[in-house]
């Protein structure tokens, strides 16, 4: 007695999937006959395919054309003017000769024995000559230059001292010459005192312009008597011997 061998066990899926294969394919074609019948697939294939819109450009009908003109009648030419000829007059008769008259001689009339004399003119009297401008007046003399006496510092009665000789000049042996230039005023007094040349040394030249400016005394100088302001030109001298 032989066995049945039993069925493969993946036998009974496969089966199953098919059937369920089989079974969605006729549900499908189902649907599609029933959407058939009902218009929806003819909607949907309508929706979905686009529709072609055809425009025509109709042109605008051309505007009616304009009626001709009238012809303009021209006007008829204008006739033309036949000149008038006057008549010719009639020829008069040419009248007849007259004799000529006969020459008769030319009346001579004599001439005076002696011809009238012209009066001789009066001789034009001479121009009077014009009056010689009067000379010119002399020139004026000129005046005369004010006399101008300077200031001095040489009078007597001054008693203007000599400068004092700088001990360390002497020492260093320092000489030399200074020129200053001094303002005096109308009463004879310093207003201002100034260095015009050196004399090398600043020991000299402070020494001089001292002196002159707050020791010595002036005699103010003039400007025709009258006493005036006036620069004066001081001159020193330093020497050893002194």
């Amino acid at each position: 007695m032989s066995a049945t061998a039993p069925p493969p066990s993946h036998a009974a899926p496969l089966i199953g999937r098919n059937a369920a294969i089989i079974g969605g394919v006729v549900v499908f074609h189902g649907l599609a006959l029933w959407a058939l019948n009902n218009g929806l697939l003819q909607r949907a294939v309508e929706v979905v395919v686009p529709a072609e819109i055809l425009a025509e450009f109709i042109a605008p009908p051309p505007p009616p054309a304009a009626p001709p003109a009238p012809p303009v009648a021209s006007p008829p030419p204008p006739e033309p003017v036949k000149p008038r000829v006057a008549p010719s007059p009639a020829p008069r008769p040419k009248p007849a000769p007259r004799p000529a008259p006969a020459p008769q001689p030319l009346a001579v009339q004599e001439a005076s024995p002696t011809a009238p004399v012209m009066a001789a003119a009066p001789p034009a009297p001479a121009p009077t000559p014009a009056p010689s401008p009067p000379p010119p007046a002399p020139p004026a003399p000129p005046a005369p230059e004010p006399e101008v006496v300077l200031p001095s510092s040489n009078a007597a009665y001054l008693n203007n001292p000599k400068p004092p000789y700088p001990a360390m000049s002497k020492r260093l042996g320092e000489t030399g010459r200074v020129v200053l230039r001094v303002l005096i005023g109308a009463d004879g007094r310093v207003q201002d005192a100034r260095i015009e040349r050196s004399s090398g040394f600043d020991r000299l030249d402070q020494v001089a312009l001292e002196t002159a400016r707050d020791r010595w005394r002036y005699r103010p100088g003039t400007r025709n008597g009258v006493p005036e302001a006036m620069w004066y030109r001081v001159p020193i001298n330093f020497t050893l011997d002194q």
